[in-house]
């Protein structure tokens, strides 16, 4: 069974969450708080070395950092991970676009407004960049979501859920999607996907860090 090493409030461990859930794959969730340091023990870099949640361990001593790495592990030989070389390519480039173009701004937003006391004063300096940055990824995808459902393979896949992780927290960020119909129409279609779990959901047994 796999171990996940996630933090309820981080998107990035709850693209992991949902995919599993969705798979109907078991697993056993330890919950690490980075807020208080507890990705960055002696006894957690040795796991992860990069101090980052989530982490899978897929065996004894064999983990997987990096959320959407994870994601094309556990998806591997579903409908949730194109086979077809270009729908893979496909998925693969709007991944890339989440992590270097969505995440590190409505990603970061989320993070320091949403999970951090006093994080909009701290961060005050790169709220302007956050907002531009952000909103021009979200008008990139409206772009794309006018033309189809969904991102990637004429279907729903992971690069949906990567995608749908930070974006349906926009508003806890500041972000007005009122100006976005097709993400907004795109954010039901995904929540409407079967076994699709709430990002407050948790398995009746979680296990701490500490």
């Amino acid at each position: 069974m796999f171990t996940l090493y996630s933090m309820q409030r981080s998107g990035n461990s709850y693209k992991v969450r949902l995919t599993l859930a969705q798979l109907g794959l078991p697993y056993r969730l330890v919950e690490v708080d980075i807020l208080k340091g507890e990705s960055h023990t002696p006894e957690f870099l040795q796991k992860n070395p990069s101090g980052q949640v989530p982490l899978l361990e897929v065996a004894p001593g064999r983990h997987i950092a990096e959320s959407n790495a994870i994601l094309w592990y556990v998806a591997g030989g579903t409908s949730l991970a194109p086979e077809d070389r270009i729908d893979r390519a496909e998925a693969l480039q709007w991944m890339f676009f989440e992590q270097h173009s969505l995440e590190p701004n409505l990603g970061a937003a989320y993070f320091w407004l949403a999970l951090v006391k006093g994080g909009r004063e701290l961060q005050s300096h790169a709220m302007d960049d956050w907002m531009e940055e952000g909103y021009r990824s979200l008008r990139v995808m409206e772009d794309h979501l006018r033309r189809s459902d969904y991102f990637a393979a004429g279907r729903y896949t992971i690069a949906d859920i990567a995608l749908y992780a930070y974006t349906h927290l926009a508003h806890r960020a500041d972000y007005d999607l009122d100006s976005f119909p097709a993400i907004r129409r795109w954010l039901d279609r995904v929540a409407a996907e079967p076994r699709h779990i709430a990002m407050d959901w948790q398995p009746i047994a979680v296990e701490t860090s500490q």
